[in-house]
């Protein structure tokens, strides 16, 4: 058995990689029926309260830093989140870890940014951008994760449809939607099926995160 430690820091057990857990590469609802990725950052709406300095020492079951990134829809001042976003990510880099990103109304300063200081991969979680947007971060290597909000965007499912299956993820994100379900309906609005989906997007993880799951 393998184990996995969300980002609120329960663990859980999972069955080795030929199982049929799904991948959920960012949620605020842990279920331990799955893959849920351990992060450890801080949010941009913290940003002016709080400074890289306050994070907790990393353990070894941290994954990523994240969720981090700019929030322009906020009223919390654009300086500030500068600031934290690029504590954070000379962090990531230093540890060699990847970054699950939040970009609101931000995207061409999120990717200013992380051309600066790219990590070791970056997720944008929760991607409602445009198609433009999408080749834009997936002609950088980034990858894109697509959930709940992506279907009451035109533009998004469009985003969705052209990503490549080897840069996607699938998340629940703060949605009480069942994961399951969110593949079946990502899989059916790109014209494929769920299994392959979510062998696809488990690959990606194990390109990323490899085969130990916390």
């Amino acid at each position: 058995m393998l184990s996995v430690i969300s980002q609120f820091g329960t663990k859980f057990l999972f069955l080795p990689t030929m199982d049929r857990t799904y991948v959920n590469i960012h949620t605020h609802r842990p279920t331990g029926r799955h893959i849920e990725l351990r992060t450890a950052g801080i949010h941009p709406w913290e940003a002016g309260r709080r400074s890289a300095d306050t994070l907790p020492p990393f353990d070894d079951g941290v994954q990523a830093v994240g969720e981090i990134g700019l929030d322009y829809a906020c009223d919390v001042p654009r300086e500030a989140q500068l600031t934290l976003f690029r504590e954070q990510l000379r962090i990531a880099r230093e540890r060699g870890l990847p970054v699950v990103l939040h970009s609101v109304r931000a995207f061409e300063a999120t990717m200013r940014e992380l051309a600066a200081l790219p990590p070791r991969a970056a997720i944008f979680h929760g991607f409602i951008g445009s198609p433009e947007q999408a080749r834009q971060a997936l002609g950088r290597g980034h990858f894109l994760s697509f959930g709940e909000r992506t279907f009451a965007s035109p533009k998004t499912l469009a985003a969705l449809r052209a990503t490549p299956l080897e840069r996607l993820f699938v998340e629940t994100d703060e949605s009480d939607t069942p994961i399951e379900t969110l593949y079946a309906r990502i899989a059916e609005a790109r014209g494929t099926d769920a299994e392959t989906l979510r062998r696809a997007v488990r690959a990606n993880y194990e390109r990323i995160f490899g085969t130990r799951h916390g």
